[in-house]
């Protein structure tokens, strides 16, 4: 398709047969088309110092998102999400929140490994991932994640399927259909369709809701407002994270087992010793803690990124990474899980 649109075939087989067989994307990505990749792979050169250290340093921040967070989180997701019966409401609310933020560090944490390989070839790879977890819409939070994803499915699902240009009714039934067959590219099971369901509805009803704001423009100001931007992070994250039940737990029964116990449930006598205590090491305090403690480090890396336009130094990025090696050595657990993404 892409060819048909008008870009040129590639010239050779070797040309094509290295952009697809490039290890760093191959698995889950980021996907990556091949006229970029090709213009970067005919000019390029030995990497640099500082292409050197940002290679390293994404690796490194790679492996603490994966290693001393994703990994650790997976405990606690398989203890709660195996134990649905005997778990309580807050229990399973803790599991929800933990698996959003596991799969979310377990795949960026890849992407950044993927990226920062690359680098050191002398290939920059496309972002994939840019604070998601801190969009006020669902249509924000699908440009900043999985971003490489989104942009596939804008240009070979949506737009082809007419995209926003046939009306109002038609812009949302193409994105439900849309996230529909997002659903169906991450598995065959109705748990993915109900996930690829509920982004599309959401997408759909975003969009109804700027149609109508664009009418009237006190709803505009409204959701521009402080309270209207805290309103709409938490119905857009709560959106998020409970269509993630879903993703994790395939199999539709199941994830309304969650749901259903989501309100009103104690756990039995023996849940938190075994999960917490024996299990995870920690109790629910302790646990929220951790969670306050990664949207922190969310907000602050977002304020000097984007907000303040800061960054660290290539040379201080070098004195850091072999301490980020070593927490990964000293924090990992020894038995890691294999990357969620590997899966799709």
């Amino acid at each position: 398709m892409y060819v048909y649109r008008g870009a040129p075939a590639a010239q050779g087989f070797l040309d094509f047969a290295a952009y697809k067989l490039f290890f760093a994307k191959l698995i889950s990505g980021p996907i990556t088309r091949y006229h970029p990749f090709a213009g970067q792979f005919h000019a390029i050169q030995a990497p640099k110092i500082p292409q050197i250290t940002e290679g390293l340093w994404l690796i490194a921040c790679g492996a603490i998102k994966k290693g001393v967070v994703a990994d650790r989180l997976n405990g606690l997701v398989n203890f709660s999400f195996d134990n649905i019966q005997r778990a309580g409401s807050t229990d399973l609310w803790i599991a929800i929140v933990a698996y959003g933020f596991q799969l979310y560090l377990d795949f960026s944490g890849y992407v950044d490994v993927a990226r920062g390989s690359a680098l050191l070839l002398g290939i920059e790879l496309p972002e994939n991932f840019n604070f998601p977890y801190l969009t006020t819409s669902l249509a924000d939070f699908w440009r900043r994640w999985h971003m490489t994803l989104g942009d596939w499915l804008r240009n070979y699902l949506y737009f082809p399927l007419g995209g926003s240009r046939q009306g109002l009714i038609r812009t949302c039934m193409n994105l439900i259909i849309v996230m529909l067959i997002a659903g169906i590219w991450h598995g065959a099971a109705w748990g993915f369709i109900a996930w690829g369901g509920i982004h599309g509805l959401g997408l759909a009803i975003h969009r109804l809701n700027d149609a109508i704001a664009k009418r009237f423009e006190w709803i505009e100001v409204v959701w521009s407002s402080l309270p209207g931007i805290i309103v709409g992070w938490v119905l857009t994250q709560g959106l998020v994270f409970i269509s993630w039940v879903f993703f994790r737990l395939p199999n539709v029964d199941s994830a309304l087992d969650v749901l259903k116990r989501s309100w009103g449930y104690s756990a039995d006598i023996q849940y938190a010793q075994k999960v917490y205590g024996e299990g995870f090491g920690l109790y629910p305090p302790q646990i929220l803690m951790i969670f306050g403690a990664i949207v922190f480090v969310m907000l602050l890396t977002y304020i000097f990124q984007r907000g303040l336009k800061l960054n660290l130094t290539w040379h201080l990025k070098l004195l850091l990474v072999p301490l980020c090696w070593y927490a990964v050595s000293l924090l990992a657990p020894e038995a890691g899980s294999r990357y969620i993404y590997f899966d799709f």
